[in-house]
């Protein structure tokens, strides 16, 4: 597990606890599952870019999916919690627990995966555009 003390007191207790103890937020209660302005999605911890909104679908599963990482921004663990076998992303950069992802579950998508992600594990960066 990740230390997520010096992230402590940057971050609400739902997001501490989903973020460095891997706990999961509701389905359907996050504040991005159904975003899909443009921009790109923060670690709400350390403020490293993970997601832009263009890989981003609606896998009507209750959490934000996207079909891609930006490269080199994520991780990728074997998790075997709940008896289920899964893969785990953290941030490449702060540890962070983000969500799992999942392959070949049918969805028409360039890559045939789907990050499964906690909204509290993340921050959206509005585009810019002029």
């Amino acid at each position: 597990m990740a230390d997520g003390t010096p992230y402590k007191e940057k971050l609400t207790d739902e997001q501490y606890e989903v973020l460095f103890n891997k706990a999961t937020e509701a389905p359907f209660s996050g504040e991005y599952d159904q975003l899909f302005k443009e921009g790109t999605y923060a670690c709400s911890a350390c403020g490293t870019e993970l997601f832009e909104s263009g890989t981003k679908f609606d896998a009507h599963c209750g959490w934000p999916s996207f079909y891609d990482a930006k490269p080199g921004a994520v991780l990728f663990h074997d998790d075997s919690t709940l008896g289920m076998k899964r893969t785990e992303v953290t941030c490449a950069n702060c540890g962070g627990h983000l969500g799992h992802v999942f392959e070949g579950e049918g969805f028409d998508t360039p890559t045939d995966q789907r990050y499964c992600i906690n909204s509290l594990s993340l921050r959206f960066i509005p585009s810019q555009k002029v």
